[in-house]
């Protein structure tokens, strides 16, 4: 027998398009037509739906009309609520950059290209229910009508900060407002969001909970702990993907892996996937109450892919023109959320190109309006900070001798 043929082996390693000094391409992006998905019953399963999984589910179409059987799910005023949320984001995340490059806080993140996300996905959820976010998901609160002050207050790290000091900038925390504590080990988010539904089933009550993941984290374990959880339970999750084609220097393809799809990654769960365009806010809202409803009616996890494009750069720490063409977030093929949904405006005849500049002008009035409030009680290197003595409370319901002994040593 002849001795078997050995060659030498080697890897795939997965490369951008296109590198700094190219010009962008998405021209492996594909599009469908508006209107073109189907909707099938909230109970459908996964089997039945998997062309959702590789497909993108859109409502908007070029001429800004809403088209096809995902639309009419938001009313005139909703639709008009949903773009002043989009604007008063952008003014916020513009004024914290500004203020981050000033000293007065020590990181930012901001949510550019990505408002429609987060904003839409909100006003889908109900009281109660509990969202367990990453860093990019400031949204979830401005749509939940969190008020800006404390928020800044949190990146200020001032006195007034509700976490004393505790937490990283923009790493918010609010029970009450359904947005759990933030961590920087990216994708914590999917087992803690499964446990947490699971647990509102075992005590027989009504919220749900939502999981937000980036491209990039899909590839760390605990995404795929959670979507076993989820599928062999049916928990009352929904498993959000928010693809922004960009992890913090590394393009969607590395944690994508051999998949089609980020959804396409749901269909071998059993889990029910589909592919929403993220700059489409009616197509979020959309998809989102669909997956609601499969929740609420006990039918059990949905995976939704947002299909979006992250404009800024990953942090205040990052340079995106080290790793991608400058001008890239311009030749993005599914546009600006904010303009698409201003453009729809239009063509109902309820918005117009001033109405668009005064509600701008109003947004960054208020946003500015807040920042001077937050600022008044101190900033990264200025006013009053929490107390020393914080850093004890909250550890435990009640303080145990050796954190009373630390506290003491410490004088405060």
């Amino acid at each position: 027998m002849s001795e078997l043929h050995r060659s030498s082996l080697s890897l795939h390693v997965p490369e951008p398009e296109v590198r700094p000094g190219g010009s962008p391409d998405f021209s492996n992006v594909v599009i469908p037509r508006a209107g073109e998905a189907p909707r099938p019953e909230p109970d459908a399963r996964a089997e039945d739906i998997r062309k959702l999984a590789f497909t993108i589910i859109r409502v908007l179409n070029r001429e800004g009309e809403a088209v096809g059987p995902w639309a009419g799910s938001l009313t005139d005023e909703q639709l008009k609520a949903g773009l002043r949320h989009m604007l008063l984001l952008r003014a916020f995340d513009s004024r914290m950059v500004i203020a981050q490059r000033q000293g007065k806080t020590s990181f930012y993140i901001q949510n550019l290209g990505e408002e429609a996300i987060a904003c839409a996905f909100r006003k889908a959820l109900g009281p109660g229910d509990m969202n367990f976010p990453t860093y990019r998901q400031a949204g979830l609160l401005i749509a939940g009508d969190y008020p800006l002050v404390t928020m800044m207050n949190q990146i200020y790290s001032n006195a007034g900060d509700p976490l004393k000091g505790r937490q990283l900038p923009i790493m918010y925390s609010t029970r009450e407002n359904g947005f759990f504590t933030i961590s920087g080990n990216l994708a914590t988010q999917y087992p803690q969001a499964v446990g947490w539904a699971m647990a509102s089933a075992i005590k027989k009550d009504d919220k749900i909970a939502a999981a937000w993941i980036g491209d990039g984290s899909t590839a760390e374990s605990d995404f795929h702990a959670g979507l076993v959880f989820a599928s062999t339970y049916k928990a009352p999750v929904i498993l959000n993907v928010v693809n922004n084609q960009w992890a913090i220097s590394t393009f969607q393809g590395v944690a994508r892996g051999g998949a089609g799809t980020f959804a396409a990654r749901g269909l071998g769960f059993g889990i029910p996937s589909l592919r929403v365009d993220g700059n489409d806010y009616l197509a979020v809202h959309a998809v989102a109450s669909w997956a609601v409803e499969r929740a609420r009616r006990n039918l059990g996890p949905t995976l939704i892919e947002h299909v979006t494009y992250r404009a800024g750069a990953h942090s205040t720490s990052d340079d995106p023109s080290a790793y991608r063409p400058k001008g890239e977030s311009d030749a993005w093929p599914l546009g600006d959320p904010v303009i698409r949904l201003k453009n729809h405006l239009i063509a109902k005849g309820l918005w117009s190109e001033e109405r668009h500049v005064q509600l701008a002008a109003e947004t960054m009035d208020e946003v500015m309006s807040a920042q001077k409030e937050a600022e008044s009680l101190g900033t990264l290197h200025s006013g009053d900070r929490p107390s020393s003595r914080d850093m004890f409370e909250g550890v435990y319901a009640e303080m145990p001798p050796h954190l009373r002994r630390q506290r003491q040593e410490a004088g405060v």
